[in-house]
């Protein structure tokens, strides 16, 4: 799932830190990466709810350049997509950036062109506070994915992605992808989800964050003059606990009152940057999510990755093992817990995965 991105609000690092880094250390200095900015403007963009906005703003960043082949067709367009609650610059955190952009990397910038959008509801898209409230259309994933799809096609030209890659929200967003779009990309690599509906413990933490926010007066049915802290509070401490890490914590804050600390800084850290309704439709988003019937649609060869001290993809539950058996050309690994993992965030720390993605381009490099 792709609650970890919510824990990108609990980051009392840079801006540029993962959203899941909640439960780690603060990251040291990101590199500067030259990245560039922009936003794409969609008119009179049609929500699933049957809702409509005059206009959606898609904020984007680039790193690198577009090339083309000898059709004049871009060819090296790679995008990553965020969790629930993060944004695109969560990858210019030193424990994705500097393990995959610089020379010789998976994802060499001189080599590859990267695409980190916000998607709706989101970091500098569109989204409830910007004026909205709660009167914003209601957005699902699929929303999300058809605005990435008119980015890619409409705005910047691209017909076919040398890869598509997305972290928790964002690889339930590449599954879909693989489903809706199946000859769009020539591979996937989804990291750190399920392919089934939001629903168990998954849909019921989600739903207590959201009742915790609405349960404070000062939300006010969204028409709040001040954010209702309480509610947020309420919020933030369980998105500190789903995005956790055990062992890790347990090695890094072994002493108590530095433990009872480092999560009281955590979530006032939050409490600062969140908007309440923004995130009630970050984490109500995935309702509609239920990729599980049309599984065989995925074509492109995918390689999925989940962590198995992850509290949000649970390790014993069997849906992986099940889905790739349905896909033509998909393998899966789950990541072995250890001192260094970083339950639902180790899909931001590349260390952890980076040989996969390596294996993954090689492996699909003559595919057009």
């Amino acid at each position: 799932m792709s609650l970890l991105l919510l824990l990108a609000a609990l980051q009392a690092a840079t801006p540029a830190a993962p959203p899941l880094a909640v439960a780690s250390p603060p990251a040291a200095p990101a590199t500067r990466w030259p990245v560039r900015e922009a936003d794409f403007v969609i008119p009179d963009f049609p929500f699933a709810s049957g809702e409509r906005l005059p206009e959606l703003r898609i904020h984007y960043s680039t790193l690198g350049q577009p090339h083309r082949d000898a059709r004049g067709e871009i060819d090296n367009a790679v995008m990553v997509l965020h969790g629930t609650g993060g944004s695109g610059r969560q990858f210019l955190a030193p424990q994705f950036a500097d393990e995959l952009y610089g020379p010789g990397q998976p994802l060499d910038i001189r080599r590859y062109w990267i695409i980190l959008p916000d998607g709706i509801g989101h970091g500098g898209s569109s989204k409830p506070s910007d004026g909205l409230r709660m009167r914003f259309p209601r957005y699902d994933y699929a929303d999300m994915v058809a605005a990435q799809y008119r980015l890619l096609h409409d705005g910047l030209g691209i017909r076919r992605m040398r890869l598509i890659m997305g972290t928790s929200m964002g690889c339930m967003h590449s599954l879909m992808w693989g489903e809706d779009h199946p000859d769009f990309a020539r591979a996937l690599m989804p990291l750190a989800c399920e392919p089934v509906p939001i629903a168990g413990l998954n849909r019921m933490w989600r739903q207590l964050v959201i009742d915790g926010i609405k349960a404070d007066p000062a939300w006010a049915g969204g028409e709040y003059r001040q954010q209702p802290l309480q509610g947020l509070r309420t919020a933030q401490t369980a998105l500190f606990i789903a995005g956790a890490a055990p062992l890790n914590l347990q090695a890094t804050y072994a002493d108590r009152d530095a433990a009872a600390a480092f999560a009281r800084d955590r979530v006032a850290a939050a409490l600062a940057r969140l908007d309440a309704n923004d995130l009630i439709y970050q984490v109500d988003a995935s309702r509609t999510y239920d990729p599980s019937a049309r599984l065989a649609a995925i074509t492109a060869p995918l390689v999925w990755i989940n962590s198995a001290d992850d509290f949000i993809n649970p390790r014993n539950l069997d849906y992986p093992a099940r889905a790739v058996r349905q896909m033509r050309d998909a393998r899966f690994r789950l990541i072995e817990e250890s001192a260094d993992t970083r339950g639902h965030g180790t899909h931001t720390w590349a260390v952890n995965w980076k040989a996969d993605l390596a294996e993954l381009l090689a492996r699909t490099q003559a595919a057009r």
